[in-house]
């Protein structure tokens, strides 16, 4: 960082619903550094997106990559619009682009439910998940979407890519994130590798790969299962998982899946970790048809404002940080905690406002 109690946050907002989120999460952020105190924040908004593509014709300006290269950790609220497309009918994604400049190879996806807000499945159990899909970010099937391997207009291609440098530090990754739960008291000490590979060679690979490492870690159990068996168990018993790691297409989907699982995408946190540097952001996307009338659900990209917390306490040895990424958290548990707080995603009437001002009623308490 660029003092010890100055954080120099670059704030991506993007577009959509992605703005309006993002200004009660500064707004908690900086109502914990007063609580705290020893840190303050630094903001810096750095626009990119749908809306500056369509501006411009440039999606991630070089500026914007120069800036938030030089911030202590970056904030995105939600990029691209679906009808705001490059030539070839792709949406505008500089999300992906900067998990690949900034080699944020670690896509971290928290499943963690509490008292009082709204989940599907009613078996008890399903209010107390608590477990996390890490989303290898920077190759996989993901590896060739900038060149298509086109072949006239009868058939296109893409080329899957797994190899061992991105899957060892993704296992390694797994495994360390499941020995701090595993002190923490969270989780039984497990990792999973979510693979293919009986029918893939390159998920074989993967799979080799996975229990190559996981002899580094003794203290931690490791074993594997199938994609398709996968998504069946997080409908049919999700509270069974600790740690699991996948290839990128497979993360895509399956962390969808583990959002509704916590009341929809509203609710959803999520981190891109790279070894150096580090974005948080809300799972959903822009959502421009609800953009302007008060009815987004600030509550992932809270989570994720924790998250990132979280991970500069960590990465600075700041207990206040950590505790701070500990009290936002229990800020939006407290909350929903009585369920009266209901969002409209999931057919309730709480929206932006009223949820951003309970969790600031919380924090301030």
């Amino acid at each position: 960082m660029a003092s010890s109690n100055s954080i120099h946050v670059a704030v991506l907002p993007g577009d959509g619903i992605g703005r309006e989120v993002m200004e009660p999460c500064l707004a908690c952020l900086d109502a914990l550094s007063l609580r705290h105190g020893g840190f303050s924040f630094s903001f810096e908004t750095l626009e990119s997106g749908a809306v500056v593509f369509r501006e411009t014709g440039v999606a991630l300006p070089d500026e914007v990559v120069k800036r938030a290269v030089k911030a202590d950790v970056m904030l995105l609220g939600a990029m691209g619009l679906p009808d705001v497309r490059y030539p070839d009918g792709r949406e505008i994604t500089p999300q992906i682009e900067l998990r690949e400049i900034f080699d944020l190879y670690a896509g971290v996806r928290p499943v963690e439910t509490f008292p009082g807000s709204l989940v599907p499945l009613k078996d008890p159990r399903a209010a107390k998940l608590d477990f996390v899909l890490i989303r290898e970010n920077t190759e996989g099937l993901f590896h060739s979407r900038m060149t298509p391997q086109v072949t006239g207009d009868e058939e296109a291609r893409e080329t899957m890519l797994i190899t061992r440098k991105a899957t060892e530090r993704l296992a390694d990754f797994g495994f360390r994130l499941a020995e701090r739960r595993k002190a923490r008291g969270r989780g039984e000490g497990r990792v999973t590798c979510v693979d293919k590979a009986n029918v893939f060679a390159a998920f074989a690979f993967m799979r080799k790969i996975f229990y190559e490492r996981a002899a580094r870690f003794p203290g931690i159990k490791a074993d594997h299962w199938y994609v398709d068996a996968m998504a069946l168990s997080l409908i049919r018993n999700p509270w069974n998982w600790d740690v699991m790691i996948t290839e990128n297409m497979f993360g895509d989907i399956l962390s969808d899946a583990a959002a509704a699982l916590m009341g929809g995408m509203g609710m959803a946190p999520s981190a891109d970790i790279g070894d150096r540097h580090a974005l948080f952001q809300p799972c959903h996307g822009t959502a421009p048809d609800i953009m302007g009338t008060g009815k987004a659900n600030p509550t992932a990209m809270l989570l994720s404002g924790a998250m990132m917390l979280d991970w500069l306490g960590e990465t600075t040895g700041d207990e206040g940080l950590a505790q701070a990424g500990d009290d936002l958290r229990d800020a939006v548990r407290c909350a929903f905690a009585n369920g009266t707080l209901v969002p409209f995603e999931v057919g309730g009437s709480a929206g932006l406002k009223q949820v951003s001002d309970r969790v600031l009623e919380a924090l301030k308490a």
